[in-house]
């Protein structure tokens, strides 16, 4: 297993649909534990949620799983010590490529999408993704709906909760950066020795079901290597934004402490 390395260092890398405002309690929680934390913008994601829509970047469809991968890992090159990555959704997706490419001394998957090879025919998984990823619409930019977001985001909140949400943070999205997640690039070496690794999943995700965040999860086969998987019950996708957050983020914290160690 690789040396584990203490850092006092955490970048949040957010998924798909969102800017890193939707990690702005997070950013606090963990300041306040004494970390110093970042929250870089994926590639054509640096305006605030308004302004992608009203004046969504032309460049914005053509971005790539491999860009939004690229554009955390030459970040983190900026540092002056490798990070704690901690990613939500696609972010999760991108903690497994960093790991991979040392980029990280601990990784955190919430609700990660997963890499080439690990498939679910779960109707859900389904129904939240396809109109996303329809290949007749090219570089179209994707534009989510509140009814949408209500299924696949926020299925465990109320209509009105789910709708003060997509004001408040969602975003028009590239379609190619989850189109990424079925190319070469996305495909994961899971005989590799990794540094610790904790995978979240929520109970009641619709759009990355529990399940395939578990073989996801058992897709490592390093014995020497240190992974964990946690579950919250009767959390959807929107597990590190709803009432009960914090719950989740106090486990991270506990969870890093463990590991975050010479």
């Amino acid at each position: 297993m690789n040396t584990i390395q203490e850092s006092n260092t955490i970048v949040l890398a957010h998924g798909l649909f969102v800017t890193p405002k939707s990690w702005e309690g997070w950013k606090f929680f963990f300041e306040e534990k004494g970390y110093t934390v970042h929250t870089p913008p994926n590639p054509y994601h640096n305006l605030s949620p308004a302004e992608m829509w009203t004046n969504t970047p032309p460049e914005l469809g053509k971005v790539t799983l491999e860009d939004v991968v690229q554009n955390l890992a030459d970040f983190i090159d900026t540092l002056p010590e490798k990070p704690i990555v901690i990613g939500h959704s696609l972010g999760g997706l991108a903690v497994q490529k960093l790991v991979e490419l040392n980029k990280a001394t601990l990784g955190i998957c919430i609700d990660g999408a997963a890499p080439l090879g690990i498939l679910t025919t779960q109707w859900s998984f389904l129904k939240s993704n396809l109109p996303v990823l329809n290949p007749l619409q090219g570089d179209s930019v994707f534009h989510p709906t509140k009814e949408w977001l209500h299924y696949t985001f926020c299925n465990t909140m109320s209509r009105e909760e789910s709708d003060q949400v997509f004001d408040e943070l969602i975003v028009p999205e590239s379609r190619n950066i989850p189109r990424g997640t079925a190319h070469k690039y996305s495909k994961i070496d899971f005989e590799k020795a990794h540094v610790p690794l904790l995978f979240i999943a929520g109970e009641k995700d619709h759009i990355i079901p529990m399940g395939l965040n578990k073989k996801n999860f058992d897709a490592y086969k390093d014995e020497n290597s240190i992974k964990e998987f946690k579950v919250f019950p009767g959390r959807g996708h929107f597990i590190c934004g709803d009432k009960n957050w914090k719950e989740v983020a106090t486990y991270v914290d506990e969870w890093i402490k463990k590991y975050n160690v010479n």
